[in-house]
């Protein structure tokens, strides 16, 4: 027994010595790994892999082809059985592109320094699109904002494109018309209407297009610079045109464009206001009111009741916020109405919510406007009246009568040239403002005192508390130097449109608060 047990011995000891060179490679490869794993452990992230790091090595180290055979040689067509090699790795993200190189001073000959300067970012937009709008078989306008200091004192220009639907027809381009309707009242921005009228009809066999703008700074801002930006303005779809719609009867006698409505404004003051121009226009008459803000959860309760009976529109334009205009963009958003509804209203009121359209007893708004039918604008004469003077017999009532009632003296100073609000024919006008428009086709007249005015209540509408803080027992007052006399003309009105209020949309308002 022992001597089988040392002939076992003899015989591992043998089989060892015969694997040293085996075995010593063995143990020195598994420490090598060892000492590879310990180092990898105190290296940053940035030089440390992955198994798909491993991958992307071995694919490199694979060849390209795709398939081993096992039999015929697939070439022949016959079936062979494919072992799939690794797929090359997809291809890395483009580069960043590398931030402009920034110039250095330099020192010329005769020790003159060159200066340099390194710009970086953006002042303000090229153009910024609000809207665009079809007005005829071969004319657009195109409604936006760009930059001001671009306009006042660069050239930027315009040219437009229409692009057919099918690409078998060939694009028409125009130079666009600039049209600035806010004589230069913008700010950081300003409004920019461009007229495109292309020298064919363009889309009007419904076949559909693209309405491009391209528009090109010029040098304006920086002179190394000639920056193109192509916009697409417009898309009209296949079969969507209807070339009646040009010269159809209109749909309203009367539509209502109404500025930007801003801040915590007063619900009942704007209850007011709807009841009242809603009988004076009539049925066949329509408000577009503009929300940049000031329709809070109170006002839009007023506008409710009106929007369902299909007088009033809303449109929310708060987003414009974001671009630094004039009184919150109101002279883009007055030239988006007019060419969104120019061919759905004969005739087209700009004033503002604290403003009340008013036509002599004997007169109504459609005698007055048949009036003048021969002019394309008319401007409305201003009655400026007090925000806070009340008489002395509606003390302690004066919170059930509304505002138009109660306040009733007129400011009378002479020798002040005061606002005027007016009113246009749409078809024939190109671009238009808040107190009148200088961009129209045909006559305007300012002769209309004693045919139609309006009542200014300033500020009213801004302010939701009681307006009556000075009650007078008096028909003429002078207050800080201004000279006031008792009107009464709306006061007598303010009985008639209640009850029109309550027949048209019934009780649900009589609750409505300041």
């Amino acid at each position: 027994m022992a001597k089988e047990r040392e002939k076992e011995k003899k015989m591992f000891v043998g089989i060892t010595w015969n694997c040293a060179a085996e075995l010593k490679f063995l143990l020195t490869a598994l420490l090598f790994l060892c000492s590879l794993a310990t180092v990898l452990q105190f290296l940053p992230s940035r030089f440390s892999f992955s198994s798909s790091d491993l991958r992307d090595c071995l694919s490199r180290l694979s060849p390209t082809t795709t398939t081993t055979s096992s039999g015929t040689n697939s070439s022949e067509g016959l079936l062979v059985d494919a072992v799939p090699v690794l797929a090359p790795p997809p291809l890395p993200p483009p580069p960043s592109p590398s931030p402009p190189s920034v110039q250095q001073d330099l020192v010329l000959e005769g020790g003159i320094i060159k200066r340099v300067f390194n710009p970086y970012g953006a002042a303000a937009y090229n153009f910024i699109l609000m809207s665009a709008y079809r007005g005829g078989l071969n004319t657009f306008a195109i409604v936006g904002l760009a930059s001001k200091p671009l306009h006042v004192f660069g050239k930027p220009t315009y040219q437009c494109e229409w692009v057919p639907q099918f690409s078998t027809q060939q694009s028409v381009t125009a130079v666009g018309y600039k049209i600035l309707p806010d004589w230069g009242y913008g700010r950081v921005y300003t409004v920019v209407v461009v007229n495109c009228t292309f020298p064919v009809p363009v889309g009007n066999d419904g076949s559909g297009g693209r309405l491009v703008l391209h528009a090109s700074s010029n040098g304006g801002g920086d002179r190394s610079f000639n920056l193109t930006d192509s916009i697409e303005a417009l898309t009209e779809a296949p079969g969507s045109l209807n070339v009646a719609y040009f010269t159809s009867p209109p749909k309203y006698d009367y539509l209502y464009c109404g500025s930007s409505l801003y801040g915590n404004l007063n619900p009942q003051r704007m209850r007011e206001w709807l009841a009242y121009h809603v009988r004076l226009f009539g049925v066949k008459s329509h408000f577009v009111i503009h929300d940049a803000g000031g329709v809070h959860p109170e006002m839009m309760e007023v506008l409710r009741p009106w929007m369902e009976k299909g007088y009033v529109t809303l449109h929310e334009i708060r987003e414009q916020e974001r671009f630094d205009g004039y009184y919150h963009n109101q002279f883009l958003v007055v030239n988006d109405c007019l060419h969104r509804y120019r061919f759905m209203t004969k005739w087209m009121f700009f004033f503002d919510v604290d403003e009340f359209i008013f036509v002599p007893r004997k007169s109504t708004i459609r005698s007055v406007v048949d009036s003048l039918s021969d002019y394309t604008q008319f401007t409305i004469e201003q009655m400026p009246m007090s925000k806070k003077l009340c008489l002395s017999q509606d003390a302690g009532k004066t919170f059930r009568k509304w505002g138009f009632e109660k306040l009733v003296f007129k400011d009378v100073k002479r020798g002040i040239r005061r606002d005027r609000k007016y009113a246009v024919q749409p078809r024939n006008v190109f671009a238009t403002g808040v107190h009148m428009s200088q961009n129209t086709a045909g006559k305007t007249t300012h002769k209309t005192e004693g045919r139609i005015k309006y009542f200014h209540y300033h500020g009213t509408i801004a302010e939701r508390r009681e307006p009556c803080r000075q009650l007078v027992n008096t028909t003429e007052i002078t207050v800080d130097g201004i000279p006031y006399v008792m009107d009464t003309t709306m006061r007598e009105a303010a009985g008639s449109v209640k009850r029109f209020e309550l027949k048209m949309i019934g009780s649900r308002l009589q609750r409505t608060r300041q």
